[in-house]
C-alpha cells in the first residue's frame, strides 16, 4: 500500500521542562509518508530533547506525539515497532560481531529467523561490511559501527526513520550512498525525521526544514523557501542568520589572530 501524503508523525505544542525551566517550547509539526523533514538547530537548541520525547525515552511536560493519528504513549511497543532510529551518540553492544548485533535487533523486533539471516548478511555486503561480519564491533571504525546502526534501522522495514547526525564518521562514498538512500526511502513512502549539521546534504534532499534555537521554532518552511525570505544564497547563510551568527567569517578571524598572536 502507498501511503505517500499520508500524515505519519504529528508534534502538537509540545514542550519539556525541567524545574520548570523549557528545553523544548511548544514545538508543533505534521511528517508525512514520503517526505524527509530537516530538524536543525545548534547545539542546546533541544533538538535531542524532542527526538527522546518522540522515541518515547522520556516524556513530555506538555502536549501531544501522535503516529498515525494516535497517541504514541497510549501503545509505546506498537509504535516503536514500526520506528527506525539512528542515534547521534552509538549505544551498542561492542561484545557482539555486526552479524550478531543485527541478529539480536531483529529478534527483539519480532522478525522470523530465516529474514533475519538474509536480511542482515545482505545489508552488511550492501555497506561493506561483510568482511567484518564475524569481528567484534569493539574493533570497528567509527564509520563501521555508523553502518551497521543504519543496518540495524532498516532491518525491519520501518515507516518512520529518524536520523541523528548519521553522516558521522561515514566516508565519502558512505556519505554519498546514506544520501541517494534517503532519497529512495522517502520515494518509496518512508517519512524521515533527519537531523544535521551538514547544511549541504540538508538543502538537498530535504523537503522541508525546521529549525529551532533554545527550544523554539524559528523557522519551517522549504529550503528555498526561507534562503529567499532571508536573503541568503544558500541554507548555511540563512540558518546563521535566524540564530545570530551572523559573521561566521569575523569570529574565524578572531580564532586565527588569537592563534598568531596579533590579537594580544
Amino acid at each position: 500500500m502507498n501511503d505517500i501524503g499520508v500524515t505519519m508523525l504529528e508534534l502538537r505544542n509540545v514542550s519539556k521542562r525541567y524545574s520548570g525551566i523549557p528545553v523544548v517550547e511548544n514545538v508543533s509539526f505534521l511528517l508525512s509518508a514520503g517526505e524527509i523533514l530537516g530538524y536543525l538547530g545548534p547545539n542546546g537548541s533541544g533538538k535531542s530533547t524532542t527526538v527522546k520525547m518522540i522515541t518515547g525515552l522520556i516524556q513530555p511536560s506538555s502536549g501531544t506525539i501522535l503516529f498515525r493519528g494516535r497517541e504514541t504513549k497510549s501503545d509505546l511497543p506498537a509504535f516503536r515497532a514500526n520506528l527506525g532510529y539512528v542515534p547521534e551518540e552509538a549505544q551498542i553492544y561492542t561484545h557482539l560481531s555486526g552479524i550478531e548485533y543485527l541478529q539480536l535487533v531483529g529478534r527483539l523486533r519480532g522478525m522470523p529467523e530465516k529474514v533475519i539471516e538474509k536480511r542482515a548478511r545482505t545489508l552488511l555486503e550492501i555497506l561493506s561490511l561483510e568482511s567484518a561480519r564475524y569481528s567484534a564491533i569493539t574493533d570497528y571504525s567509527k564509520g563501521m559501527k555508523q553502518r551497521v546502526l543504519i543496518s540495524a534501522a532498516l532491518m525491519h522495514n520501518p515507516q518512520l526513520l529518524i536520523f541523528d547526525e548519521p553522516l558521522s564518521g561515514l566516508d565519502a562514498v558512505s556519505a554519498l550512498v546514506f544520501k541517494d538512500l534517503m532519497q529512495i526511502l522517502a520515494r518509496e513512502g518512508k517519512a524521515i525525521l533527519y537531523i544535521s549539521h551538514v547544511l549541504e546534504v540538508v538543502e538537498r534532499v530535504c523537503d522541508h526544514i525546521m529549525i529551532l534555537d533554545h527550544g523554539q521554532v524559528l523557522a519551517y518552511a522549504r529550503p528555498k523557501e526561507l534562503t529567499s525570505l532571508m536573503q541568503q544564497p544558500d541554507l548555511e547563510g540563512a540558518f546563521a542568520r535566524l540564530v545570530q551568527q551572523t559573521d561566521t567569517g569575523r569570529t574565524a578571524r578572531e580564532l586565527v589572530e588569537v592563534m598568531s598572536g596579533t590579537r594580544d
